[in-house]
């Protein structure tokens, strides 16, 4: 088992020092998500609660697909109890409101799950399958969100991955600027080992998560 887990490690380690987590997670993004109608409801799948950086940053987006589509509802899923005046759903209105999002707001708050979810959204739009649906989620979940809807009946549906901007700068270092001991001197000057390995690391253990969800999914007949 540990050998097992180690060779497992080492395999994942090589292929940080590679582009292919970041495709592996583009492909995820990309081969469902392309549309060109003009949506009429923006679905914005919660993630964690707010604050979070998987809330806030849908939200973003989210608002900004709102000023685009002025005329869209906007429909935020997650799981919450709708009595507390402090739940998660107001918090997510709230941070469109100070975005001046000024677009209508409908909540799902029953699904624990995208299947859930999906089903939950389908009886809010009271079975409208010919709905214009833009699906807001994170990059990796947006093949099985929109899979999951096309499952249900939605023909017109596209979505919106949140992929994060990098900052465009090189954040070199320079150990002698920064009074270091010296010994290090090619560690600062060097971004891949730095930053990039970890960030696809963390691209490797979420595509391992998701495409179990996808096979899962798919054992379901739910994809």
């Amino acid at each position: 088992m540990v050998f097992s887990a180690g060779f497992v490690f080492l395999i994942m380690l090589m292929l940080s020092f590679t582009t292919l987590p970041y495709w592996g997670i583009y492909k995820l993004a990309s081969s469902e998500s392309k549309y060109t109608f003009q949506p009429e409801f923006i679905v914005l799948l919660g993630g964690a609660g707010v604050p979070s950086s998987s809330a806030l940053i849908r939200t973003y987006y989210t608002a900004n697909l709102a000023k685009t589509f002025p005329k869209a509802t906007i429909v935020i899923a997650l799981p919450e109890d709708l009595s507390d005046s402090t739940n998660y759903l107001d918090k997510m209105k709230q941070e469109l409101r100070m975005r001046h999002v000024l677009s209508p707001v409908l909540f799902e708050s029953k699904g624990t799950n995208t299947r859930a979810q999906a089903l939950y959204i389908k009886r809010i739009l009271k079975n409208n399958l010919d709905a214009k649906l833009l699906i807001v989620t994170s990059p990796e979940h947006m093949y099985r969100s929109i899979k999951t809807f096309k499952k249900l009946g939605f023909d017109t549906i596209g979505g919106c991955p949140t992929f994060e901007e990098d900052v465009p700068l090189e954040f070199l270092m320079e150990e002698q600027e920064l009074e270091g001991i010296g010994y290090l001197s090619d560690i600062g000057r060097n971004t891949q080992f730095r930053y990039q390995v970890w960030n696809h690391l963390i691209y490797e253990i979420r595509l391992i998560r998701e495409y179990g969800a996808i096979t899962y999914y798919k054992l379901q007949s739910w994809i």
